[in-house]
């Protein structure tokens, strides 16, 4: 029986996340959750879901941009060393 107990435990624990906001923040979250009627875990969750595809494709465009931008200042620096010779 202590075999159960030890992997329920194990699973409710591993879907948990503890994650520190100011007040703010936690005040925003708050009042979204009573102007809407849901909970706060409601809106962390939903915020969590909406924001997670922008941040992916956030940080895709800055990959893509600082790619672009070495491969330029290659360039510009081939062209700058053959304008010297």
């Amino acid at each position: 029986m202590s075999e159960e107990t030890t992997t329920v435990e194990k699973v409710r624990g591993e879907h948990c996340l503890n994650v520190y906001v100011s007040y703010e923040l936690k005040d925003r979250l708050k009042q979204l959750a009573e102007k809407y009627d849901r909970t706060t875990a409601d809106m962390v969750r939903a915020v969590l879901r909406i924001g997670i595809p922008m941040m992916e494709g956030l940080s895709q465009a800055e990959r893509i941009m600082v790619t672009e931008y070495v491969e330029l200042f290659r360039k510009l620096r081939k062209v700058k060393t053959l304008k010297e010779i």
